[in-house]
């Protein structure tokens, strides 16, 4: 079954290549006989799904997580090895949408209004005005 990203972007599954080994974590005794822990690859460099811009954009987005060209995520978290490779191919899935969605508009700086620094100054002379009610009278 392929991995639908998004709308656009499908990855074969002929491109995933999977790895089980023995998993800590739940499970007991049944932990040290079983291979439950899903290792899901992916080579985005040499991706036939991916067009120029999206691979590009992929490499410079995930390169810290790319080792030559390839994405690998882990799953040990169940103790099933159906439900890890479900939940290996929900992270992938979301590593790559995250990395080709769109930037985030920049932020504009705004200044702050004149009413807004007039309630500001307001409820500082307040708050002083609540501390100094606290004061010890002074003796005269």
């Amino acid at each position: 079954m392929d991995l639908e990203v998004s709308p656009a972007l499908t990855i074969p599954t002929s491109e995933l290549s999977w790895r089980f080994s023995r998993s800590s974590g739940p499970g007991g005794q049944h932990v040290n006989t079983s291979d439950s822990r899903a290792e899901l690859s992916w080579n985005v460099a040499d991706s036939a799904a991916l067009s120029d811009n999206q691979r590009q954009m992929l490499v410079i987005r995930l390169g810290p997580r790319l080792i030559a060209g390839v994405i690998t995520v882990t799953a040990s978290e169940q103790r099933s090895q159906l439900r890890n490779r479900e939940i290996a191919l929900a992270k992938l899935s979301h590593l790559v949408a995250v990395g080709l969605a769109p930037e985030a508009a920049a932020r504009r700086a705004t200044k702050p209004t004149r009413n807004s620094k007039r309630r500001h100054r307001l409820a500082k002379e307040q708050r002083a005005a609540t501390k100094q009610q606290r004061k010890r009278p002074s003796p005269e």
